[in-house]
C-alpha cells in the first residue's frame, strides 16, 4: 500500500512539509510506503475548461507543461492521499488549488474510492476555511475522508515553531493512523470481494434554468 503526500507549499522544507513529515513517519511505522510530491515554486496553470481530457479519456490533462500529469501518474499507483497546503488569505495556496482543479477534473477515475485527507499550516487563522475548501474535492469525487481528533492543522511561522505545536503534531499522527486503518480495512474488503459502490450510469446533470 502506498500514500501520496502532496506538499502544496512553495517552500519544500517549510511548515507544511513539517506536518507532512510527521504523517509520513507514522505511515512508515504502519508499514505503508509513501511518496512525497513537492509542488515547489514552479507555476501551475489553472484549468481552462477545454474538455479535451474527457474527449481523450486518458486521465491526463491536455496541457503537459507543468506537474499535473506527473502527479496523476503517481496517483495511479497510490491507495491513499494527503494534500497539504499553507493558508493564504483564509484559503489553500494558489498552486495546489490549480493542481487539484485539474487533477480531479481530468483524473477523478483515478481518485474515486481511495481515502484522502487535507492538512493545512498557518501562522494564526484561516485554517478551517482552507480545510473545508480542500475537502470538497474529496466529497465530490467519492473519496472517504480520513479524520483525526481535531481539525487537521498546525500553527507556526517557521518549521521550528510548528515542532512546538504539540497538539498539531499529535493531530497529524492520529490522522496518519486513521488513514492507515482505512486503507488496510479497504484492502481486506477487496480481498473478500467487497468493492466500492459503482456509480450509476448515466450521470444526471439537472439544469434548473427553464
Amino acid at each position: 500500500m502506498k500514500v501520496m503526500l502532496i506538499n502544496g507549499s512553495p517552500h519544500e522544507s517549510g511548515c507544511t512539509y513539517t506536518a507532512l513529515a510527521e504523517i509520513e513517519k507514522v505511515l512508515h511505522e504502519e508499514g505503508i510506503e509513501t511518496e512525497l510530491f513537492q509542488l515547489g515554486s514552479a507555476p501551475i496553470r489553472g484549468c481552462t475548461g477545454c474538455g479535451a481530457c474527457f474527449k481523450m479519456k486518458c486521465n491526463r490533462c491536455v496541457h503537459d507543461d507543468d506537474s499535473v500529469n506527473r502527479a496523476l501518474k503517481i496517483a495511479e499507483g497510490c491507495d491513499g492521499f494527503v494534500f497539504g497546503s499553507p493558508v493564504h488569505y483564509a484559503s489553500a495556496g494558489g498552486a495546489i488549488t490549480s493542481l487539484m482543479d485539474r487533477m480531479f477534473y481530468c483524473g477523478s477515475r483515478i481518485m474515486r474510492g481511495k481515502p484522502a485527507a487535507a492538512i493545512v499550516s498557518a501562522r494564526r487563522a484561516g485554517t478551517t476555511a482552507a480545510i473545508d475548501q480542500l475537502n470538497k474535492y474529496f466529497t465530490i469525487s467519492g473519496m472517504p475522508i480520513a479524520t483525526s481528533q481535531y481539525w487537521p492543522m498546525v500553527h507556526g511561522n517557521t518549521p521550528q515553531e510548528v515542532l512546538q505545536d504539540e497538539e498539531g503534531l499529535q493531530i497529524m499522527r492520529h490522522l496518519a493512523r486513521n488513514l492507515a486503518w482505512m486503507m488496510k480495512s479497504f484492502a481486506i474488503a477487496k480481498e473478500h470481494g467487497i468493492e466500492p459502490p459503482a456509480m450509476e450510469k448515466e450521470k444526471k446533470r439537472t439544469n434548473f434554468i427553464r
